[in-house]
Order: structure tokens, then C-alpha cells, then sequence
């Protein structure tokens, strides 16, 4: 039963804080559609970006959903369904009752019906009405133009029809906002469906030479369209898919295809759908793929070698990756590395040749291209490359080297990512104690030579601790932890953390360490921040209940209270927490 399982904690612990919220504010415009209820399952339309149809169903006891939306397939409860399932919930009581006593009997297929009703009208009826829904329905009405033309018109006149709805979906007066792009969206997919249906072994040609088109026209508008919601991306996508099975079935000149798809790769400003001569080597044989590489080498070379001083150039990225791909294609190693040596703008550059190298099991090749990254940009140098010479001196026995290279990046930036590393390098070479010790020393040293020497106005008067907490909690040393937070300011969401951790075993710590914390998240004035607050204010008072410490705990309430009435939207919560605890 749909009662049983819709709630609004379920739906908040299905969908998330952020989305339940977004689904409240759905609800409240009015933004969900009439309810449809069918068996165990209740439908609606919800209108967002676009009108979203949504679905929320008992399936053998756990409550699933479906929506049309992309976060949806992503596999997420989104938004839309938190709305459909409030509205749910918000139904009027008398038909909450009807709903119940109706549910100990199956309910009425509403789709049933209309389907039995149809089926027994005569033809005629069946075209009035459809006629009369296309009237009202500019989608409709274009699929069923297509379809008319399609099925009374030649080869000529059926492109030309076809050619004229995809212009006519892909027309844009400005640029399109998150809120029309859903409708443009629409429009086009319509169009798309239309298309596909040509995928047959008569007409596959003429749906090659459409769907190049589509595509190029929808690339060209995204230019001036919001599509956030990558609505207008799947189009595409789901168009270039649909080209390569065409391809597949009608099997174009190869040398005219290679020709045409290396223009479209190079050409469309956003590169949806991959034309390149890997995607589509089936289709285009050995003939195929020799012209696409002659297209292709020709461009190639053109660009001459890029530095440190040249800007990003996208054409020349595209160009560079087709030539890879066809490097990676025949297995040509030194091809592949001297195509990437046109670029050796930056040590990552380097690193990308070494890997090659490493991977093709040349080491000593590999080793010296990575040496030479880290020689060639001294001021700028990558982690990434340091990091893959710290691997192969430990390989080489070069412990002293990868040591010392390790040590480096933890003095240039001490955090927790540069101490793990060097925890990692150190046990491996048995040295770990002594390199604690002194990385330690490191940070407590740098702690105090940021609040002297600290950049900012007013200068810090006393130095920072979580980086020292950070590390404290990542070797779970509670006590260090402690310690770190005693000493001085830390990071606010490592103080939760540590107090999380301490609350089994020292709560007393844990409720000073929320004690200190919710001032200041309280004094953010946003929503999100008081609702952060409340969840600690909670865990605060669970653990001061378990102290039998409940009256204190009272008094605290009774304090934020007086010292934050001005926040109207945080006492709200507040005197939520205060019903719930009986305070």
C-alpha cells in the first residue's frame, strides 16, 4: 500500500535534504499535476524546466518511481518525485478515506477503459479524434505531418520535409534559459523520433544525410541555449547514435564518409558525438580509414610546437586527439610520442610521454622522459610527475631520491594529501617513526610561522591547529586530536568530526566541542546553515539526555533562544527541538 510507504521522512531519506527541499517548493507553487491513481502506483505531471511525467509505485513492498527527468535516469529520487509524493500525502482527507477503503479492492485501469472505449469506435470517430487532438498538440501535429508526407512523398520531397522540421525545431530568437530549454528540448526530440523511423534498408542513406544535418543544427543552437539539465546533449547523442547504425546499414562511399566525419569531428563547437575514424572503423573498411588518416595529417602538419607561451587552442586539441586515436589504433608507440611531443607546454605533458613508455614496458625511457619534465619547468612543477618519479626510484632502489622528492612537496604544501604520501613512501623504505616525528615538527612549525607571517589583515594572533588535527584524526589519535583543538582555532567541520568520534567514549568533550561550533554556524544567517545547526543541536542533546543532563541541556535551549530571537527562520527550528525534547 502506497500509504504505508510514503512519507516525508521516507521521501526525504530517499531523495536527500537538498532535493526534499527543492519538491517542497514544487508542491507549494503548484507544480504537480492531477494525481492519476492506477492499482498500487499514483502518476502526475510535474511541471519543472519542462512538464516531467512522474510515477511513484508499491513494487513488493519497497516504494519505487520513475520520472522523465535526466537526474532520474541517472539512477537518482529526484526532486519531482518528492513533489508527487507530498502531493500524496497533501490529498484532502475525505479522499484519503475513499482512497483506503477503495485500496482493500483492486482500483480501475483508467488506460484500460480508454482503451476498451477505442477500441470499439468505428474508424472515423478514431480520426475525428485524433484530428482534433493535433489541433491542440504542435508536437503531434508535426508527427503526423512527417509521417503524411513520408508516406505520399519521393525521396526529394521527403527530405525536404524533414529538413524543414529539423530548421524549424533547431530556430532560436535569442538565447533560451533553463526554463524554455526543456521546450526546446521537446520540440526537438520530436523531430528525432520522426527521424529514426527512416532507419530502414530503403531509406538508411537519406537518414545519414538527415541526422549529419540535425546534428549540426543542434550544435549550433546550443551555442545560445541553457542546457543544464543536458537535454538537448542527449539529443544529439542519441542523433549520432542513430547515424552510426544508418552508416552501418547503408554502407556510403567510404573516402566521401571518412571526409565528411573528419569535417564534422573538427568542426561542431561542442563534440557531443564522437565522428572520429575509430568510432565508425567498421563502416569505413581500410579504404575508409587511409583517407580519414590522410585528412587528418594534412591538418596535422600545419601546427607547429606549442610552448609554455601559447594560449589553449581548441581546434588544435581536437586535431591532436584524432591523431592520437589513430596512433593508439595501429599501435604505433613512437608515432603516438612524437605526435604528443608537439606539445611539451608543461610538466603534465611529459608525464603523459612517460606513461606511454611505462606502459609499453620501456622503463629507462619512461624514466628519462619523466626527468626531463621536472628539469624543464623547475618554477612550475607537477605533483603528478614527481609523484610517478617517486615510484620508479623506489623500483630502482633510489631510496634517498624519492625520499627527498616526497619531502619536497610536503615542505611546498603541507596538508594531509602530501603527509600521506610521505607516510606511504617512508613505511616502504622502514623509516616511518623518524619521518613522523620530524613531519610533525614541520607542521607545528608551520602553524606558527602562518599566524606571524600571515598575508592577511588583521594578521592571526594565534597559529592554526587542523592541520595537525587533520592528521591526528586520519591516524585516529583522538588524544592528538584533542590536544590539536585545545591549542588553538581549527577548521570548524574537523571540530564535528572529532566530536563525532568522541562522543562513545568521552561525551562530555564531544558536547563542548558542539557547544563551540553552533555559535558560529547559527551566526551565518542562511537556511542551510541553521538546519545544520538543529542536526547538532540534537546530537548534542541526545548525548546530555544519556548524561542525565537533561535539565542543562534545557537551559542551553532556553539560551539560543534568548540570544538568536532576531533569526525568526532558525527559532522555528529551534522550538521544534524544544517540543521534541520536552524542554
Amino acid at each position: 500500500m502506497l500509504d504505508d510507504l510514503i512519507s516525508r521522512a521516507s521521501l526525504e531519506g530517499l531523495a536527500g535534504p537538498r532535493a526534499f527541499r527543492c519538491g517542497e517548493e514544487y508542491l507549494a507553487v503548484g507544480a504537480v499535476g492531477r494525481l492519476r491513481i492506477t492499482g498500487d502506483s499514483v502518476a502526475a505531471k510535474v511541471e519543472g524546466t519542462t512538464t516531467y511525467r512522474v510515477e511513484l509505485r508499491d513494487d513488493d513492498g519497497a516504494l519505487a518511481f520513475d520520472c522523465s527527468c535526466p537526474h532520474a535516469a541517472d539512477g537518482y529520487f529526484c526532486k519531482h518525485g518528492v513533489a508527487l509524493g507530498l502531493a500524496w500525502l497533501d490529498r484532502p482527507e475525505a479522499e484519503r478515506k475513499a482512497d483506503a477503503a477503495s485500496g482493500r479492492k483492486r482500483r480501475r485501469d483508467p488506460w484500460r477503459d480508454i482503451e476498451q472505449y477505442l477500441s470499439a469506435q468505428p474508424a472515423d470517430t478514431l480520426i475525428e479524434l485524433l484530428l482534433d487532438v493535433a489541433r491542440r498538440d504542435d508536437r503531434l501535429y508535426q508527427s503526423l505531418l512527417l509521417k503524411a508526407e513520408r508516406a505520399g512523398g519521393g525521396r526529394g520531397n521527403v527530405a525536404r520535409a524533414f529538413r524543414r522540421a529539423i530548421d524549424e525545431a533547431t530556430r532560436i530568437h535569442g538565447f533560451v534559459d533553463w526554463r524554455e530549454a526543456g521546450t526546446f528540448a521537446g520540440d526537438m526530440q520530436q523531430v528525432a523520433e520522426s527521424i529514426a523511423e527512416l532507419l530502414r534498408p530503403d531509406t538508411a542513406a537519406l537518414l545519414v544525410e538527415l541526422t549529419e544535418y540535425a546534428v549540426e543544427r543542434l550544435e549550433k543552437s546550443m551555442e545560445q541555449v541553457d542546457d543544464s539539465d543536458g537535454e538537448v546533449g542527449n539529443i544529439v547523442h542519441g542523433l549520432g547514435e542513430l547515424h552510426l547504425q544508418a552508416c552501418l546499414m547503408a554502407m556510403p562511399d567510404p573516402a566521401a564518409l571518412a571526409e565528411r566525419l573528419f569535417a564534422l569531428e573538427t568542426t561542431l563547437p561542442f563534440g557531443v558525438w564522437s565522428f572520429d575514424a575509430l568510432t565508425y572503423r567498421n563502416v569505413l573498411g581500410a579504404a575508409g580509414l587511409q583517407r580519414y588518416r590522410e585528412v587528418a595529417q594534412t591538418a596535422w602538419r600545419k601546427l607547429k610546437p606549442r610552448d609554455a607561451q601559447d594560449a589553449f587552442d581548441s581546434s588544435r586539441f581536437t586535431i591532436t586527439r584524432i591523431m592520437e586515436r589513430l596512433a593508439e589504433a595501429s599501435g604505433n608507440i613512437e608515432e603516438l610520442v612524437a605526435i604528443k611531443s608537439k606539445d611539451l607546454s608543461c610538466g603534465y605533458r611529459y608525464l603523459e610521454i612517460a606513461e606511454i613508455w611505462a606502459k609499453a614496458k620501456q622503463p629507462d625511457k619512461a624514466l628519462e622522459w619523466a626527468e626531463r619534465g621536472l628539469q624543464a619547468f623547475p618554477e612550475r612543477p607537477d605533483n603528478r610527475l614527481r609523484d610517478f618519479l617517486v615510484a620508479c626510484y623506489l623500483k630502482r632502489k633510489r631510496n634517498d631520491e624519492a625520499l627527498q622528492l616526497t619531502w619536497i612537496q610536503f615542505e611546498e604544501q603541507p596538508a594531509l594529501g602530501n603527509y600521506q604520501k610521505l607516510h606511504e613512501v617512508a613505511r616502504k623504505l622502514r623509516c616511518w617513526p623518524a619521518q613522523r616525528e620530524r613531519a610533525l615538527a614541520w607542521v607545528a612549525a608551520a602553524a606558527l610561522r602562518g599566524s606571524s607571517h600571515s598575508s592577511h589583515w588583521p594578521r592571526a594572533a594565534t597559529p592554526d591547529y587542523s592541520l595537525r588535527m587533520e592528521i591526528a584524526l586520519w591516524e585516529n589519535d583522538l588524544d592528538a586530536a584533542w590536544q590539536a583543538a585545545q591549542s588553538g582555532p581549527c577548521n570548524r567541520n574537523l571540530l564535528i568530526v572529532l566530536a563525532g568520534k568522541l562522543e562513545p567514549t568521552r561525551p562530555d568533550d564531544a558536547i563542548s566541542l558542539y557547544r563551540l561550533v553552533i555559535p558560529p554556524i547559527v551566526e551565518q544567517t542562511n537556511n542551510a546553515a541553521y538546519a545544520e545547526a538543529i542536526i547538532l543541536i540534537r546530537r548534542m542533546g541526545g548525548l546530555m539526555k544519556a548524561q542525565r543532563q537533561s535539565a542543562p541541556f534545557g537551559d542551553y535551549l532556553a539560551e539560543l533562544r534568548v540570544r538568536y530571537k532576531p533569526k525568526r527562520n532558525f527559532i522555528k527550528l529551534l522550538d521544534g527541538v524544544i517540543r521534541s525534547s520536552g524542554s
